[in-house]
């Protein structure tokens, strides 16, 4: 797998997916149809580069309860994005029978 890079001891990563190469928008959509299909609710954070890996992230209005459109969870992370560009953002599925989160990735790497 030629995409896949070594892991470089002075490189922080956090969340899901991390340590692959950013997924193109067809793999999140997939991401977003697996999330939506297990009943999760999306929500989405978001946050500067450098305070990634504190505990606190700023949400991107309110969870979006009961959400099943994925393309419009799409446009929810391409709008956060473009209004913090230089900002991490994140899709978190919450899980309401767990009381805790199904899954947690980064979509948009800060800058880019």
């Amino acid at each position: 797998m030629p995409e896949i890079q070594p892991y470089k001891p002075t490189e922080r990563r956090g969340e899901t997916f991390s340590y692959l190469p950013p997924m193109t928008p067809e793999k999140v959509r997939k991401q977003i149809a697996y999330l939506v299909s297990q009943g999760w609710n999306p929500a989405i954070e978001h946050t500067e580069p450098e305070k990634a890996f504190s505990h606190y992230w700023y949400l991107w209005k309110l969870p979006f309860f009961g959400e099943t459109s994925v393309e419009k969870i799409m446009a929810e992370l391409e709008a956060c994005h473009r209004a913090n560009p230089g900002h991490l953002v994140r899709l978190i599925g919450y899980d309401n029978y767990a009381q805790s989160q199904g899954t947690a990735f980064i979509v948009y790497r800060g800058g880019r």
